[in-house]
């Protein structure tokens, strides 16, 4: 578990940059955490602001280093940017052009593997040697920990808090979210959801090890692979998980545009997504993680038949 301390000050170090996201009543007992109006359209830049100003100075005028389904590497370009640092991403050749047009508008280097590609280098730890310093996209604690500083804003914002329900990719939100939790307000139940197109960690855990999986989801921004540690840590802290059948993603995102007026990414919207298939009754908070969508899919998703309105 991360200690609550790291959490409160990689939050401190990033709240002055990112945005205290609004808390968007549904109904009386459901609320939306969107965080998909973070600045870079996620909320990805809450542990790369933690971790960037980490940094000595040194080390930031090496530049920065990440490797991305899309999220983070926006995140890491809008940081350097903001920073005045030199950045480089390493990211999916099959990403979406919103997300690669995201990280060119912030003046950062894409350099483009194949699936495989990006997974392989982050398996044979492709950023040593390199001249940045790399920042680890979900598997870095102070990433983890900046991104559990959203916990912290829903406390404040709703106290009474019963439920959260975090979407998972590589794992760190939802580490960083349930750590948070576990210290200052144990009671909160933690789900985690995912796509049934890409059910890695949850996959992982009923095997005992990391799987590989082929991806069969719009939900890109969490295809990332296991990572061990993180594998471990969302075990201890995950109180529930979820997978939401792939064929529920486009009608959700058409879905929640129409009734709360918010754009959600595949991944942003599987929190969203899985609230049909939880117990009614708890005080609920899902987190909106990613809003960067392309207009085409986005209208495509408009024009699914509606699941519920």
């Amino acid at each position: 578990m991360i200690p609550i301390e790291r959490i409160r000050s990689a939050a401190a170090r990033s709240a002055p940059h990112v945005l205290r996201s609004p808390l968007l009543p549904l109904d009386g007992r459901t609320h939306l955490k969107v965080d998909s109006l973070q600045p870079a359209g996620s909320f990805k830049v809450r542990g790369f602001f933690a971790r960037a100003l980490q940094l000595s100075a040194e080390e930031r005028a090496r530049g920065l280093l990440t490797v991305s389904a899309g999220n983070a590497a926006a995140a890491c370009a809008y940081v350097a940017h903001r920073l005045g640092l030199r950045c480089r991403v390493v990211m999916y050749e099959e990403a979406p052009d919103a997300k690669k047009e995201n990280v060119r508008r912030w003046g950062a280097t894409p350099i483009f593997l194949s699936h495989d590609g990006v997974h392989a280098w982050l398996h044979d730890r492709g950023w040593e040697g390199e001249p940045e310093m790399f920042i680890h996209p979900f598997a870095d604690p102070e990433v983890m920990a900046g991104h559990g500083g959203l916990a912290l804003e829903l406390l404040e914002q709703l106290p009474e808090l019963d439920r959260v329900v975090v979407p998972v990719g590589g794992g760190g939100l939802a580490g960083g979210v349930a750590s948070a939790f576990r210290a200052l307000k144990p009671s909160v139940r933690v789900v985690a959801v995912q796509s049934d197109g890409y059910p890695s960690m949850s996959g992982s855990l009923a095997a005992g090890a990391p799987v590989n999986l082929e991806s069969h989801t719009i939900a890109d921004g969490t295809t990332a692979p296991v990572d061990p540690a993180n594998l471990a840590l969302l075990e201890e802290v995950i109180d529930e998980w979820v997978l939401v059948p792939e064929s529920r993603l486009k009608p959700k995102i058409g879905e929640l545009a129409a009734r709360a007026k918010v754009v959600a990414e595949g991944a942003g919207v599987l929190a969203y997504a899985s609230l049909d298939q939880l117990e009614p009754g708890p005080l609920t908070v899902a987190i909106v993680s990613g809003g960067n969508l392309a207009p085409a899919l986005l209208a495509e998703c408009l024009k699914a038949p509606r699941l519920l309105l």
